[in-house]
């Protein structure tokens, strides 16, 4: 019988070295959890056996994970996010065929369909959210994929330009040149900065956000003289490479806006918003149809040329910029338009027998009878502990404490393989008495 009772104890070494083994190969996976053997003696007794009764060896109880807080390390991604405390994130993948998983591994990305995943391909488990941030609906059944959108908000197609400028009074005449002659006639080119005294620029947008350039050239072309005392000059709008024409009826040549200035520099034409001819330039998806509108701002005043407007009605839809997770699990996505939106709280879950859970590799769980249902909340509440963004915890194995338990499991093992050899040879001896 001795010889049984020491094999359960090599049994039980081998066991622990196994264990041992396993925690130092992951001391570098991300959210692991060290685990330790624990073993139980074998008795034979019966309820009138003495007291005197040689025990069976030892039995293997369980192996039992310790969910201690891991280390963290410092990560420059927004999606690396770490639990400092109690629970774990929930995720759901088709591994697990459908089913919720556990993790405290929190090294998330995004897929080609913007839904953040983690290594495994499971989705990243939050709750619904007002524009406050606050959770709409709580429970299991209320979590949701988490999923980036790209953008943000509709586009919308430039109506209506602003324009107020300053015009000096000195101004010359750029068909007076020097430049021009009869052999070199004057005539508008916006590749020839001779051509034109002045320019502005900003962007305008077409119904699917496109960003277009928009400029425009002032060109002087007429002084007061004699009984003349107005100021007159050319407007000339390109959106793009395409000249667009101040006369809906009249797009080619396209025809520039007139600018008249009374001798106190007050704009007298046009009195109010001119609407331009619709314009498909490159790069456009759609026409543009837009007023131009220069206000009452705009004079003419000794002094330089000053530009204080160029404003425009047109919206791009905005672009994804940022991703941020708060303490507090609040995903939230800024756009290039301004916008700030909450995508949802990440899922917090705790079990009241975290070591009963189910273990499905690569550092994530799952619920069994032994580990209790799991109860949902929020980071930073009810006992739950806070996230950590840019951040990953390591997993919580003390290689110093695991090769000192090495090595005691490896002395455990030669001492059972000694008393076998033992028994060995004490039967041996009584097989040569006989003989």
């Amino acid at each position: 019988m001795s010889f049984y009772t020491s094999l359960s104890g090599l049994k039980g070494a081998q066991t622990e070295l196994a264990v041992v083994s396993n925690n130092i190969a992951n001391v570098g996976t991300v959210g692991f959890k060290k685990s330790r053997t624990e073993f139980g003696d074998l008795m034979s007794a019966s309820p009138m056996s003495s007291g005197n009764v040689a025990g069976q060896g030892t039995r293997l109880k369980s192996i039992t994970q310790q969910f201690g807080q891991g280390g963290f390390q410092a990560s420059e991604r927004a999606l690396d996010i770490a639990i400092s405390g109690e629970g774990f994130f929930m995720t759901r993948g088709e591994l697990t065929g459908g089913r919720m998983s556990f993790t405290r591994n929190g090294a998330f990305g995004i897929d080609p369909e913007r839904y953040v995943r983690d290594s495994r391909g499971a989705y990243l488990q939050v709750l619904p959210v007002d524009t406050e941030g606050n959770v709409t609906a709580t429970g299991i059944s209320a979590t949701r994929n988490l999923q980036i959108p790209q953008t943000s908000g509709a586009s919308i197609s430039t109506s209506a330009i602003d324009i107020s400028v300053t015009l000096p009074q000195n101004a010359d005449l750029p068909a007076s040149r020097p430049v021009y002659n009869a052999a070199n006639p004057y005539a508008f080119d916006r590749t020839d900065p001779n051509s034109y005294n002045y320019s502005t620029a900003a962007t305008v947008y077409d119904a699917a956000g496109n960003a277009l350039a928009a400029t425009v050239y002032y060109v002087r072309t007429g002084a007061p003289g004699g009984a003349v005392t107005d100021s007159t000059w050319e407007a000339h709008l390109f959106v793009g490479n395409q000249e667009v024409s101040s006369n809906p009826a009249q797009t080619s040549p396209a025809v520039p806006l007139q600018l008249t200035f009374d001798a106190a520099g007050t704009l007298t034409a046009p009195a109010g918003p001119t609407t331009f001819a619709s314009a498909q330039p490159s790069g456009a998806a759609q026409p543009l149809n837009f007023t131009v509108d220069f206000g009452t701002a705009t004079t003419q005043a000794g002094g330089p040329f000053v530009p204080t407007a160029f404003d425009q009605n047109g919206v791009a839809a905005g672009k994804l910029d940022n991703v941020s997770v708060g303490s507090d699990g609040l995903v939230t996505a800024t756009f290039s338009n301004g916008d700030t939106i909450p995508l949802g709280k990440v899922v917090m879950a705790a079990f009241a027998n975290p070591s009963g859970l189910r273990q499905f590799g690569d550092a994530s769980w799952g619920i069994t009878g032994k580990s209790g249902d799991a109860t949902i909340g929020e980071a930073g509440k009810d006992g739950f502990g806070v996230i950590q963004s840019g951040a990953l915890e390591q997993a919580n194995v003390d290689i110093t404490e695991e090769l000192v338990q090495l090595i005691a499991a490896q002395r455990n093992f030669q001492a059972n393989a000694k008393a076998i050899e033992t028994a060995n040879t004490m039967t041996q001896a009584i097989v040569n008495i006989r003989t």
